[in-house]
């Protein structure tokens, strides 16, 4: 009998974290449905926004601004496609209380308030990626694309100059999937920061072990700027070099905690340097 009293008493802890996981999921996804359907009644205002871009450059070309319909369930998707990324931005606020509701009762108070920080600053720094996508990589790479247009067409329909015209029709459903792409990749991309300076805070990273793999570091950000963005050397350089002064900018930050953390070490009495613990290591005194 008592072999089974402990058992249930065992359980009863992941009972009880389990149910306060369900009611922060339902709260989370009640959130986000109601956010998703505010989006989809008001999805047009929201596509001709995302529309601004390509409309500006086709304006300074003297173009008309227009997208088609390609296939006849188009539109449905695209309406759905935006009230989905919209509903999520407008809830991740909610979705991330949430979640720190149901972690935060399992952490310190220090491990609190050192956690607290980068919840708030990475939806920040996603909002930063994508506005800066949006107001500065778009209309760049959008003037790319449009540049590749030639020719035009007589009143009568004859194609002028004796070439053929090559002009821009686009698909709704393509172009919104383009602009999120970049949006989405520019703002993921300003995580970096952010994952980076969690994980010197928690001791994973160094700011010079980031600092040795700088080269590493060139090559994969090269990757991802040819895999994010569209193939024109404008776009590939730009977020090649955003993304690269950010993790600049992680190893300072980096660098920044870990002064931080000897500074309080060093006045608690706890801090060891590193010729003492070679000191103290048995290998190296029997070397």
């Amino acid at each position: 009998m008592s072999a089974e009293n402990d058992i249930e008493d065992s359980a009863a802890p992941l009972i009880e974290h389990l149910a306060e996981l369900r009611t922060r999921i339902l709260y989370s996804l009640a959130a986000f449905i109601v956010a998703m359907v505010a989006c989809y009644a008001v999805w047009n205002p929201i596509f001709n926004f995302l529309t601004h871009p390509i409309c500006h450059a086709l304006a300074d070309r003297g173009q008309h601004c227009g997208l088609y319909l390609i296939k006849l369930q188009e539109g449905f998707f695209v309406a759905v496609t935006i009230s989905f990324m919209g509903g999520f931005a407008l809830s991740f606020p909610i979705i991330a209380y949430q979640m720190w509701r149901f972690v935060a009762p399992g952490l310190y108070r220090s491990e609190k308030n050192a956690f607290l920080p980068f919840l708030i600053a990475s939806p920040i720094m996603f909002f930063a990626g994508a506005a800066f996508a949006y107001y500065v990589i778009l209309p760049l790479a959008f003037n790319f694309f449009l540049g590749f247009q030639q020719g035009g067409f007589t009143p009568d329909g004859a194609a002028a100059n004796d070439m053929a015209a090559i002009g821009f029709q686009g698909s709704v459903q393509e172009y919104l999937s383009l602009t999120v792409k970049f949006v989405m990749a520019f703002g993921i991309c300003f995580q970096l920061p952010v994952l980076l300076s969690l994980m010197g805070k928690a001791g994973l990273v160094s700011a010079a072990g980031l600092g040795s793999v700088r080269k590493y570091a060139v090559v994969a950000i090269l990757i991802v700027a040819a895999i994010a963005t569209p193939p024109d050397v404008i776009s590939q350089v730009i977020l090649f070099t955003v993304v690269y002064g950010l993790y600049e900018v992680s190893i300072f930050l980096v660098r920044r905690i870990e002064r931080n953390r000897e500074a309080r070490m060093r006045a608690e009495g706890t801090w060891v340097e590193e010729d003492d613990e070679d000191d103290e290591d048995p290998e190296n005194k029997s070397s």
